[in-house]
């Protein structure tokens, strides 16, 4: 048992995992992450802390035809314990947002149909880009901005990263210990064509050594590469998963942990581990067929229970 930033974590086998040989001519060091880690991440909330406690976050999301996207993200974030959410939509979604989200707060863009401006974001504890906003050139404005001024962490998912791939300038300003999330589609976009998984596996790891970020590869075993040439693979999740908006919900539940001030690995490790025993939970009610996302988001509190009594039994 390794001990690496307050998180433990096993090391796999020579039977069980990659074989050491790739190991070693990778020169990435591979864990598997299982419910005794994640459990000693989640913090014992205090009797008397009140919402300031637990962090402002600010989440940018949607176009038209894509307010559903922020829509997923908001709710994902606040059921994963944080203290206040602003979501930042263009304003077609003002409506959208204020009818299925009471809890959120909304700020709108000048715009109607996609975002072109971000007025100021000190205030925030973390900030979330990417579900749904598109890839106007405007919209890339607005990224840029954060990279060049934001001092909080960053989660970018979706077209952020899409934007990302298209643009160098974007890839050079790109803060360090940012957390991006693509699935398999959006890193060959930002990386190249792979091959094979092992291949995108092994760009991605570099990706994060290079850029100084950590990289949630999303898929079955989802892997989180670090800036620090380490590769932690989830052991929660199935297959019903695959389904749209179930990224989007990722990315709300990372968002609010980064707020609670939790570490960009503990923040990936421990959003990565509970979105997908979330959706264990939603299949082994609903079945993998008929899984949808908001199943991830209705069961984040049943996963938030397990990994609390986890803890519990292990004091």
């Amino acid at each position: 048992m390794i001990q690496i930033s307050n998180i433990q974590v096993f090391e796999k086998l020579p039977n069980q995992g990659l074989n050491p040989l790739i190991q070693k001519e990778a020169g990435i060091s591979f864990f598997s992450v299982e419910s005794s880690d994640i459990a000693s991440l989640i913090p014992k909330r205090n009797t008397f802390a009140h919402k300031g406690n637990f962090g402002h976050a600010l989440l940018i999301a949607g176009n038209r035809g894509k307010t559903g996207a922020a829509v997923l993200s908001a709710k994902a974030c606040l059921r994963s314990g944080v203290g206040l959410l602003t979501v930042h939509i263009p304003a077609c979604g003002e409506l959208i947002l204020q009818t299925a989200i009471p809890e959120a707060m909304i700020d709108i863009d000048k715009e109607q149909d996609f975002i072109t401006h971000l007025e100021q974001f000190s205030k925030y504890n973390s900030i979330g880009v990417g579900p749904g906003i598109g890839c106007n050139e405007k919209t890339a404005g607005v990224l840029l901005q954060l990279f060049k001024n934001a001092t909080q962490p960053l989660v970018l998912d979706a077209d952020a990263i899409n934007l990302l791939a298209q643009n160098e300038q974007l890839q050079q300003a790109l803060p360090a210990n940012s957390i991006l999330t693509p699935h398999a589609g959006e890193f060959d976009r930002l990386a190249g064509v792979s091959d094979n998984a092992y291949e995108r596996l092994e760009k991605s790891c570099r990706w994060a050594v290079r850029h100084k970020c950590y990289i949630v590869l999303k898929g079955a075993y989802t892997a989180i590469c670090t800036p620090d040439e380490k590769c932690y693979f989830n052991s929660t999740g199935n297959p019903g998963m695959a389904t749209a908006g179930s990224g989007d919900v990722l990315t709300g539940i990372i968002l609010a942990l980064l707020a609670q001030s939790y570490s960009p690995l503990n923040a990936s490790l421990a959003a990565v581990f509970l979105h997908g025993l979330a959706g264990d939970i939603a299949a082994d009610e609903k079945s993998q067929e008929s899984l949808i996302a908001s199943d991830i988001i209705e069961n984040l509190g049943l996963a938030f229970k397990k990994i609390n009594y986890f803890c519990n039994q292990s004091e």
